[in-house]
């Protein structure tokens, strides 16, 4: 097993780290690495970045990981990444993931699942099955209601695909039954309206659950766990209620057919809560499960949705409302969160910031997962995973600027042993990025800048803040390489996408215009109405719109854009927005740009006709790109000494790519 447990853990874990038994297995502690669809199969089958990604989790100290799931039939692929469905080719590939995992005495479980009326019939090219043949809420497309041969054919691919899991090396199987997928469908009255024998008394429609597990059951044998994933959605009506699916659990309880339920939030109907940004409230699953745990006897009941760090995992299950935790995001960011905590030091754990920007926003694309913070994530099987091999030698090295991509490639550099010095020009560390961490709700990233500097300090890295470097200075540092992480500022002319033949816009030379860094930092004094021309579409104007607003500003926020933080659609945080902006009134003119400012009103231009209009505002806030700062690597590029540049210096982008840059080059300086 990685890691050991540290002389003080229980006294700061008292009930996380203790065994539980599972059917057949002991669990080691009761802190899991939960399903979710990693995305990385090569032609449908196990890839090398599979084996990297899961087994880096089963080292960093997961006491049972659930593998993604697996598309039982050919109705049911929703991914590119989806593993072959019906196939015993995967087989190989899974049984090299479960014997790695297996190493560290993790158990190894994997989800089936069909999300029936709900497909991707762009990727399947078939149509959903469902139980009534109800419209998908993940496109505009209907679904076959399954006729007899249909659901019988379903069941034995649920139970096909269990068998190929044991032959795997799998421990047990967890059944897709959240969300509203296909095991769901049948069980919810609203979707379920057959007369049937398949449909409208409760022991009809869990028929279909019972079926699966009992065929299962019949090709694994007793040794071998059998879960259930389920989620409460207690704001859409037509979904199961609490009561309803703690009656079904408890059902299944009843007749012994389920080992584990664990219990998530939302659904297809309200998605923004599968995967619940910092916008939303933490533990969000636990009372729900509190709820399911109630209602069984035998079953072990797992909560899961925003249980962010070992310490809300240790209070779930000291007060009782669930036997285990399922941390995904969190593990993901850190993959060695469980040992760390092992270890009695969770203050070394990265901390998730629960920005979805490359889990959930990068596989909302169909790619791959990867994370905003931890860019080894999806890579382990290239860099080795979240870990560094020492330098050949020690060399001394210099980090002009202190955002993301400067403090990523100190930390790395360091840990691979080289000598360190941080010089950041402002009083705190961070850049853009802690400006970011001082918008509503956002303070988590400002946890994560704290956490570098408390990593920064036990390597040794020297940080000098308030510190400017110039380069004659840099020149006689003594430095062998130079990192330069300058960042980008605002650009002041105000250019927009929409209408780049208007640059600068007249006007912008006016006092009351501002930048959104200027208002994030707190050098803007904005007037009562406030116009807000977002060009970005994300949390640079999303954020700071909501900043102001909660301030009391009367907030106008210009998007060329059809809706408000359109960039925000990836990362499942746009309706929220849109929700927090008509609480709080937020004006929104969409499909619109500004083409002149007159110090007391705006020219708004809209972008489908071309119509003018003036739109009264005391202050102008501009959210458009930035302008690299090519200043300094500009002027040591004629120099002896190398020279790296790095993040938004090198090009004005989001963090997730000044974090990769920054830990890519420590990896290789």
């Amino acid at each position: 097993m990685a890691g050991s447990y540290s002389p003080h853990v229980a006294e700061l874990f008292p009930h996380l780290f203790q065994p539980l038994d599972l059917r057949h297995k002991t669990l080691k502690h009761r802190l899991n690495f939960g399903a979710h669809t990693a995305n990385m199969s090569e032609l449908g089958l196990p890839s090398d970045q599979h084996l990297g990604y899961y087994a880096e989790r089963a080292r960093g100290g997961a006491a049972m990981i659930v593998v993604e799931p697996v598309p039982v039939h050919r109705t049911a692929v929703l991914t590119r990444g989806n593993f072959l469905h019906e196939s015993d080719k995967v087989i190989p590939g899974f049984r090299r993931i479960t014997d790695a995992c297996h190493e560290y005495d993790t158990v190894m479980i994997h989800q089936l699942y069909h999300v029936g009326q709900h497909p991707n019939v762009a990727n399947s090219f078939e149509p959903g099955w469902s139980p009534s043949g109800l419209p998908s809420y993940h496109d505009s497309d209907g679904s076959h209601q399954m006729s007899e041969p249909e659901i019988e054919e379903t069941i034995e691919a649920f139970a096909q695909a269990a068998r190929r899991a044991k032959e795997s090396g799998f421990d047990g199987i967890e059944l897709f039954a959240a969300y509203h997928a296909l095991i769901d469908q049948f069980w919810t009255p609203w979707s379920n309206r057959r007369d049937d024998r398949w449909g409208g008394s409760l022991d009809n429609r869990v028929r279909f659950s019972a079926e699966i597990i009992a065929r299962i059951r019949g090709y694994v044998g007793d040794d071998f766990i059998i879960g259930m994933a389920v989620s409460v959605d207690p704001d859409t009506e037509v979904a199961l209620s609490i009561e309803a699916t703690a009656e079904i659990v408890a059902w299944h309880d009843q007749r012994g057919l389920i080992d584990y339920v664990t219990c998530g939030t939302g659904s297809y109907f309200d998605f923004y809560k599968l995967i619940p940004t910092f916008q939303y409230a933490d533990m969000l699953g636990p009372p729900f499960a509190a709820e399911l745990k109630k209602a069984v006897t035998h079953t072990v009941v797992q909560a899961e949705s925003h249980i962010r760090t070992p310490e809300n995992a240790n209070t779930v299950i000291g007060a009782g409302q669930a036997d285990m935790v399922s941390i995904v995001r969190g593990q993901i960011a850190d993959p060695y969160l469980a040992v760390k905590a092992m270890e009695g030091r969770p203050e070394d754990i990265r901390p998730c910031i629960s920005c979805n920007q490359m889990c959930w926003g990068r596989r909302h694309h169909d790619y791959w997962i990867s994370c905003l913070i931890n860019p080894s994530a999806g890579r382990e099987f290239k860099w080795g995973g979240d870990r560094f091999t020492p330098a050949d030698e020690s060399r001394r090295v210099l980090v002009v600027g202190g955002g993301p991509a400067g403090l990523e490639a100190a930390r790395v550099a360091a840990e691979r042993g080289h000598s360190v010095t941080l010089a950041e020009a402002s009083p705190h560390l961070g850049g853009r990025y802690h400006l970011a961490g001082l918008q509503p709700r956002r303070a988590q990233i400002l946890d994560h800048i704290a956490w570098y500097e408390g990593q920064l300090a036990k390597l040794g890295v020297e940080v000098r803040l308030n510190t400017l470097m110039e380069p004659h200075e840099i020149e006689k540092s003594g430095a062998d390489v130079v990192v330069v992480a300058t960042g980008s500022q605002p650009t002041g002319s105000g250019f927009q996408r929409a209408i780049p033949h208007i640059e600068p816009i007249p006007g912008i030379e006016s006092p009351n215009v501002w930048s959104v860094e200027d208002v994030m930092g707190n050098v803007a004094r904005p007037g009562k109405r406030v116009m807000l021309v977002d060009d970005i579409g994300h949390w640079e104007g999303c954020g700071t719109a909501w900043h102001l607003a909660e301030r009391g500003h009367d907030v106008t926020l210009i998007t060329p854009h059809a809706e408000p933080g359109r960039e925000l659609v990836a990362p499942a945080a746009e309706w929220p927005v849109r929700v927090t902006f008509k609480k709080l009134g937020v004006k929104v003119i969409t499909d619109a740009a500004v083409s002149e400012w007159h110090g007391d009103a705006a020219t708004v231009v809209d972008l489908r006709d071309g119509e003018e209009s003036r739109v009264e505002a005391d202050s102008l806030i501009l959210a458009t790109c930035n302008t690299s700062q090519t200043w300094l690597s500009d002027a040591l590029a004629q120099g002896d000494i190398e020279v790296h540049t790095i993040g938004d210096a090198l090009a004005p982008r989001r963090a997730a790519y000044a974090f990769y840059e920054g830990r890519e080059l420590g990896r290789r300086l």
